[in-house]
């Protein structure tokens, strides 16, 4: 199916690229999420209209990410868990509770924005999280886990 790119996806185009890509990823993920229309004559035309609103759009957005990057990278967020013996955590710290302590420090960031590959925090210790605020946007920031007094 040949679709046209609405905005930057990852491994796949940037905005106005024309790409084939499978039906079901078309219908189900991209047309739906307003990251890109089918490719039929109207649409070209239609983007063709709205490519500098569109890219704008785009601009501000990074702009935006790139501003809450350079305020994240001087934050370190500190939680206070309750622990058991040997600094085992009653729980785990998951992407939710890291969101929620970095917007409490007053830096919006939302939880799909905390990447936490190898899955919640469950010890006591400094962490370096990654936060991936737009596509072209990665940083980390310092979690200091510590025991609950």
């Amino acid at each position: 199916m040949e679709i046209i790119l609405l905005e930057k996806v990852a491994n796949l185009g940037v905005l106005g690229d024309q790409v084939k890509v499978k039906p079901g990823y078309a219908r189900n993920f991209l047309i739906p999420s307003g990251k890109a229309t089918e490719a039929t004559p109207a649409n070209r035309a239609r983007f063709e209209a709205r490519r500098a609103e569109l890219e704008r759009v785009a601009a501000a957005g990074l702009a935006t990410a790139q501003t809450r990057a350079a305020q994240l990278a001087e934050l370190i967020v500190t939680l206070s868990v309750k622990t058991g013996s040997e600094g085992r955590l009653f729980g785990s710290v998951s992407a939710a509770d890291i969101a929620n302590a970095v917007s409490a420090a007053g830096i919006e960031l939302q939880k799909y924005e905390v990447r936490l590959p190898a899955g919640s925090i469950r010890q006591i210790g400094e962490y370096d999280v990654d936060l991936h605020l737009h596509n072209e946007v990665k940083t980390q920031i310092r979690v200091n886990i510590i025991a609950e007094a």
